[in-house]
């Protein structure tokens, strides 16, 4: 059973959607609806809690953060997403920008280089009922090739150029957005395929903690598949 109900109005989510997404210029329905069903504050550290409707990235450990909000919405907004879309998320982290987007299309592939992240975020996914997600540990600039062609890519974290194995993985007609460049002076791209062709659209300025390429992607871990056991 799903726990995403409608933020009541007034509430601290409701604010956020309201205040820092569709006040800044989100104009799409569905995207704004998704960020007012989801419990923001799941997803965060208990000890911030009180800060996860606040406009601004929030720590989660390992050196990484959970994207503000607006950028969240941006982001999400860019993809153009209708419902039917199988898309490909570079950087699980927390699982937030995962959950947005299995409400919002038919299937969620994510892949995260930080296993402990990957096993939080399917964790949290799973208490709320989202069950459209398969989930992998591995080198997010290797996509996900067996899955292949992706409606949409989302990349959660700055690449210094773009990877090629992402646009290979896009479908005709399909979408990747991306911050490229380097560390704390980004572009936020939108890239879509189209007859063969790649337009490249330069949307804003961001600031996203940086892509890493490992040697290898990891197995895949399928939504709701227990993964295996670690050591600290």
């Amino acid at each position: 059973m799903s726990l995403l109900t409608p933020a009541e109005p007034g509430s601290p989510r409701e604010r956020m959607v309201r205040e820092h997404l569709a006040a800044r210029g989100i104009q799409d329905q569905r995207v704004l609806d998704a960020m007012l069903s989801i419990p923001r504050e799941e997803f965060v550290p208990a000890f911030l809690a009180q800060y996860a409707y606040d406009d601004r990235p929030l720590y989660i450990g390992y050196e990484q953060t959970i994207s503000q909000p607006y950028i969240v919405g941006l982001m999400t907004e860019a993809l153009q997403l209708t419902g039917a879309e199988r898309v490909l998320e570079i950087g699980t982290g927390s699982g937030y920008q995962t959950a947005v987007l299995a409400v919002l299309c038919a299937e969620v592939y994510t892949i995260e280089r930080i296993r402990k992240l990957s096993v939080r975020a399917q964790t949290t996914l799973r208490k709320l009922g989202i069950a459209n997600v398969h989930f992998r540990v591995g080198d997010g600039a290797l996509g996900w090739p067996e899955a292949a062609p992706f409606d949409g890519i989302l990349v959660t974290a700055g690449a210094s150029e773009l990877p090629k194995a992402l646009i290979e993985q896009l479908a005709e007609g399909g979408r990747l957005v991306i911050p490229i460049g380097p560390l704390g002076s980004q572009t936020l791209h939108r890239i879509t395929r189209k007859q063969g062709q790649y337009i490249d659209e330069k949307l804003t300025r961001v600031a996203f903690v940086p892509l890493i390429s490992e040697t290898e992607a990891g197995q895949p871990l399928e939504a709701g598949q227990e993964p295996p056991a670690e050591d600290d």
